[in-house]
C-alpha cells in the first residue's frame, strides 16, 4: 500500500471504513434473511413471524457487527495517524475490514444446504464437522456439490471485492486531533458494549432472548449464522464431556450399574440404540388427568414451618395436611435450569451447565411435554417473567411446549417488580388458562414458575404480616410466595379443572446455596407436595431427588408410556433411599446417611452425613456405592454427548419431519 492511500481522492472522516462496512454488512444480513424467509414462507407465515423476524433480526446483527468491528473502531481511533505507525494500522484495518465480511457472507451462503438437512441455522453441528473434514468433504461432494462449488466460486468472488473495497474505503481517511480521541474512544467503548450486549437488563443478549414461536427454524432465522455458530463454540468447553474430570468407566459398566441401582426389572428397558428407555405401567388407571407443576424460585425447606424451617409457610402447611407432603426430598442443584431440567425431564444433573441450556438439547430431548403433546395435552410454560431468561424460551418451543405465556402477555398487572409480575398475577393468569382450557375440553400440561422469591425480593404491599424489618428481605418475600401459593390453590379448588388436575408444588432449589461444607446438603433439601382430587394426606420420608418427581406424575395421572427417565415411581413400595446433589464442579450420591462426594481430578472421597448437626464427617462406605456414585456422575453427560435422551416416537417424528422435508426438496 502506497502513501497516496493518504493523500489521494476527497477526505474522509476516521471511522468511515467501519460505519461503511457496518452499511454493507447489514444489507447482505437483511437480503440474505429475506431470501431465507421467502424459501420458508409458509412455515414463516404459521406463526406470524414477519415482523418479529426482521426487527428482532436487525437487532442481532447489530449485536454482531458491534462484535466485529468494535474493536477496529477503537483501535482507529487511538492508533491512526500519518505516520509508520499509521500506516501498519490502515493495512490491518483493511485485513480485518475484509476477513470478516468475508466470514459473513461465507456463513450466510452456508445456510441453505445447513437448514435443508438440519432445519436450522449453523450451530454446533457444523464446528462439530469441521473435527472430520475427511467425511464432511466426501459428503458434501456426494450430496451438495453444486453448492459447494456456488459457495466457494461466491466466496472467492467476494474476498476479491471486498479486499478492494477495504483499499478504497481506507484510502485518504483523515486524523483526529489527539485533544478528541479520548473523548471518542470512550463514546466508542460505550457504544459497541452497549450495542453487543442489546440489553439494558440483568444479562446480555442471547438466542433464547429473542426467540419468539413454537418453530425452532424460524427462531433461528432471527439470528445470522455467523452469530449462531460463534456462540455455539463459545458453549463447548463443558458440553459433553463435563463428567470426565471425575474419572473413567466402561459404558457397559456404568449403564449396568445405574440400571440395577433403579426399581425396574430388566426387562423394562426395551431399547438396545436408547439405553434408559423404559416401558412403565402408571398406578392410576382411570381417565388421564392433567398436570400442573408449580416450580417455586428459591423456596427451600428453611422456609417451611412443616419442615422446621423458619414460621414462613402457614398458607403451605395448612395444604400439606390435605396431600402427599415429601419430607426427605433433595434438589439436584443450586439454580433454576437445573430445577427445570429435573421436574420436567427428569434429567440427572452433570458438572455442565444445565440442559436447559446447551445445543444438543435444543430440540428431540426429552420431556414431560413432549411425551404430553403426542397425547394431544396442551403444553405451556407461564411465567411472571421474561422467557429468554437462561435460555427457557428455546429449550421449551424445542421440546414439546406448544406456547409461553410471560410477562408480556399480562394485561394490566397488579403489580410489576424486577423480575417481572407478582406471584398472585401469576397465578392468577395460570388460573384463567386452565379454565379456559377446561371449556374447550382440551387436558393440559403446564409448568407454571415463581419468580417473587427472588433478590431484590419486591412484592406487593399489605398482603402479608411482615416476618422482619425491612420489607424487602429473603424471608418476607417467601412468606409472600407462600401466600400466593394459598391464593392459587383457593382458585384452583373453586375451579371446574381441579377434579381432573394432579398437582406438584416444588422448589426449584434453596435461597442462597453456601456454607464452608464441601456440599452444603442441608441447603438443598427443599418442598414437595403432590395435591389434588384423589391424593390421600401422607408424609412421606423416604430419601428421594427432584428428578423422581415427573416419572411419580405420570403414575398419578395416569399416563403409562416409554421414556428414558431412570427417577422411581413413587407410588409403587420401593424405597429409592438415595438423592444426586450437583454443587458447582462438585457432586454426591447420598445414601441414607453415607454421601460420596466426586471431585474434578481428583475423583471420590467419603463421608458420613449427621442430618441433626448438619455435617459431614470422613467415614467408609461400600466400594460399590463409591462405583455407583461415578456412574451415576457420568450417565448425565454420556445421554447428553450421544442425542440418547430421547424416544423412539420422538425419534420417529424427527425422521419422518426429514423425509418430507427431503420429499419436498426433490418436487
Amino acid at each position: 500500500m502506497s502513501r497516496h492511500l493518504f493523500t489521494a481522492g476527497k477526505p474522509r472522516s476516521l471511522l468511515f471504513p467501519i460505519f461503511f462496512f457496518s452499511l454493507v454488512n447489514l444489507i447482505v444480513f437483511t437480503l440474505s434473511r429475506l431470501g431465507l424467509s421467502l424459501w420458508q414462507l409458509d412455515r414463516v407465515s404459521a406463526v406470524n413471524g414477519w415482523g418479529e423476524l426482521f426487527l428482532q433480526g436487525l437487532r442481532m446483527d447489530v449485536v454482531s457487527l458491534c462484535y466485529l468491528f468494535g474493536m477496529p473502531a477503537l483501535l482507529t481511533v487511538l492508533l491512526y495517524h500519518q505516520n509508520a505507525l499509521g500506516r501498519i494500522w490502515q493495512r490491518i484495518l483493511r485485513f480485518w475490514l475484509t476477513a470478516g465480511s468475508v466470514f459473513i457472507v461465507f456463513m450466510e451462503l452456508a445456510t441453505p444446504a445447513f437448514i435443508e438437512t438440519y432445519d436450522y441455522r449453523p450451530n454446533r453441528l457444523f464446528i462439530e464437522y469441521l473435527i472430520y473434514p475427511k467425511e464432511v468433504f466426501s459428503m458434501l461432494m456426494e450430496g451438495h456439490l453444486s453448492a459447494v462449488i456456488f459457495s466457494l466460486v461466491f466466496t472467492l468472488i467476494a474476498a476479491v471485492m471486498y479486499w478492494k473495497l477495504a483499499g478504497w474505503a481506507v484510502r485518504n481517511i483523515t486524523p483526529m486531533r489527539w485533544t478528541w480521541r479520548p473523548v471518542v474512544a470512550l463514546l466508542v467503548i460505550a457504544l459497541s458494549f452497549l450495542g453487543a450486549r442489546s440489553s439494558f437488563q440483568h444479562r446480555g443478549i442471547n438466542p433464547a432472548m429473542v426467540a419468539f414461536s413454537s418453530d425452532a427454524m424460524v427462531n433461528s432465522l432471527v439470528l445470522n449464522s455467523g452469530y449462531s455458530v460463534i456462540y455455539a463454540a463459545q458453549q463447548f468447553k463443558d458440553e459433553g464431556t463435563s463428567s470426565e474430570a471425575y474419572g473413567k468407566m466402561d459404558v457397559e459398566e456404568m449403564l449396568s450399574i445405574v440400571k440395577n441401582s433403579g426399581s425396574r426389572p430388566a426387562e423394562a428397558y426395551i431399547s438396545k440404540d436408547i439405553p434408559t428407555l423404559t416401558r412403565n405401567q402408571a398406578t392410576y388407571q382411570g381417565k388421564p388427568k392433567n398436570i400442573v407443576i408449580v416450580l417455586e424460585e428459591s423456596f427451600g425447606a428453611q422456609f417451611i414451618g412443616t419442615l422446621g424451617g423458619l414460621p414462613l409457610s402457614p398458607e403451605f402447611d395448612k395444604l400439606a395436611q390435605q396431600g402427599w407432603l415429601f419430607d426427605n426430598l433433595y434438589a439436584t442443584g443450586t439454580r433454576s435450569v437445573r430445577g427445570i431440567e429435573a421436574v420436567t425431564a427428569g434429567f440427572t444433573p452433570t458438572p455442565a451447565r444445565a440442559v436447559v441450556k446447551l445445543n444438543n438439547s435444543q430440540r428431540g430431548f426429552f420431556t414431560l411435554a413432549q411425551l404430553l403433546s403426542q397425547r394431544g395435552y396442551d403444553t405451556s410454560f407461564i411465567y411472571g417473567g421474561e422467557k429468554h431468561f437462561d435460555n427457557m424460551a428455546g429449550f421449551f418451543y424445542g421440546n414439546g411446549f406448544k406456547r409461553i405465556i410471560d410477562q408480556m402477555d399480562y394485561q394490566n398487572p397488579s403489580f410489576t417488580g424486577t423480575w417481572g409480575v407478582s406471584d398472585e398475577d401469576l397465578f392468577t393468569k395460570a388460573n384463567e388458562t386452565f379454565t379456559q382450557l377446561h371449556n374447550e375440553g382440551k387436558p393440559f400440561f403446564s409448568l407454571v414458575f415463581s419468580s417473587s422469591n427472588h433478590d431484590p425480593f419486591e412484592f406487593p404491599d399489605g398482603k402479608i404480616d411482615l416476618y422482619e424489618q425491612p420489607k424487602a428481605t429473603r424471608n418476607n418475600a417467601a412468606k409472600y410466595a407462600d401466600y400466593a401459593i394459598g391464593h392459587f390453590f383457593k382458585l384452583a379448588k373453586a375451579s371446574n379443572y381441579w377434579q381432573d388436575t394432579i398437582f406438584l408444588v416444588i422448589a426449584d432449589h434453596d435461597s442462597r446455596v453456601a456454607g464452608a461444607s464441601l456440599m452444603p446438603i442441608k441447603h438443598f433439601h427443599i418442598p414437595a407436595l403432590i395435591l389434588g382430587e384423589g391424593i390421600e394426606p401422607r408424609r412421606d420420608n423416604r430419601l428421594v431427588s427432584q428428578f423422581d418427581m415427573p416419572t411419580t406424575l405420570l403414575s398419578l395421572a395416569g399416563i403409562s408410556g416409554d421414556y428414558p427417565m431412570i427417577g422411581y415411581d413413587l407410588t409403587k413400595p420401593n424405597d429409592p433411599n438415595r438423592a444426586i446433589m450437583q454443587y458447582d464442579q462438585v457432586q454426591a450420591l447420598m445414601r441414607g446417611n453415607d454421601v460420596v462426594i466426586q471431585f474434578p481430578k481428583v475423583g471420590a472421597k467419603t463421608y458420613r452425613y449427621d442430618k441433626a448437626t448438619e455435617t459431614l464427617t470422613e467415614a467408609e462406605v461400600p466400594q460399590s456405592m463409591v462405583k455407583e456414585a461415578l456412574a451415576h456422575a457420568l450417565l448425565g453427560s454420556y445421554l447428553y454427548k450421544h442425542r440418547l435422551y430421547t424416544t423412539l416416537e420422538i425419534k420417529q417424528a424427527e425422521n419422518k419431519q426429514a423425509e418430507n422435508k427431503q420429499a419436498e426438496n426433490k418436487r
